[in-house]
């Protein structure tokens, strides 16, 4: 982990700390203690790891985590979340948690680690895709596809979710209908 930046948010000092003193002396540990202070430092200092508190004040680590998933360059970053209530987590975000690791606190070095090691992994297998509805960045591109391509991609994803809006709707409406015959 030599020259590796994490970024620690937690509006706890105790947790950073104790966090800190865990990690290995050659790691660049860099602290947040709430949402906006986090996404600021996500943006400027684009850590190798982030350890995300749930519960924040400022901003939520539940609307940082969006914010993170709807990046297309933040989502290959391995994110850690921290709670001392997993069911506060789970009620937003469902398990299995394919795409970073959880920890509940108080943890142990040994399930800090391994925290770590698993959202390491996670973020190497997670597939690059950009959130619907929001175009690819060129940059982003996968070798041999051209803008063109993209852009019409893009505007078929856009179709069919318009479809599917529709469909809900007119689920929607059929369920009021059989309601109001059974009444």
């Amino acid at each position: 982990m030599a020259s590796q930046k994490i970024l620690v948010i937690d509006d706890s000092r105790v947790i950073r700390s104790r966090v800190k003193e865990m990690l290995p002396a050659n790691c660049e540990i860099l602290e947040a203690k709430d949402g906006i202070e986090g996404l600021n430092l996500i943006r400027q200092a684009r850590p190798n790891l982030i350890m995300l508190d749930f519960l924040l004040p400022k901003k939520s680590g539940w609307e940082v985590f969006q914010e993170i998933q709807s990046s297309g360059e933040l989502q290959a970053t391995p994110l850690v979340l921290m709670s001392g209530r997993r069911e506060e987590v789970t009620e937003k975000i469902p398990e299995p948690f394919e795409y970073f690791s959880f920890v509940e606190k108080p943890f142990e070095k040994k399930e800090l680690m391994d925290a770590i090691k698993d959202a390491m992994g996670k973020a190497k297998k997670r597939p690059l895709v950009s959130p619907p509805s929001k175009e690819v960045l060129p940059h982003s591109e996968p070798s041999g596809t051209s803008a063109a391509e993209i852009k019409a991609l893009n505007e078929k994803v856009e179709k069919m979710q318009a479809e599917i809006d529709t469909l809900k709707k007119q689920v929607a409406q059929m369920m009021n209908f059989i309601k109001q015959k059974f009444k």
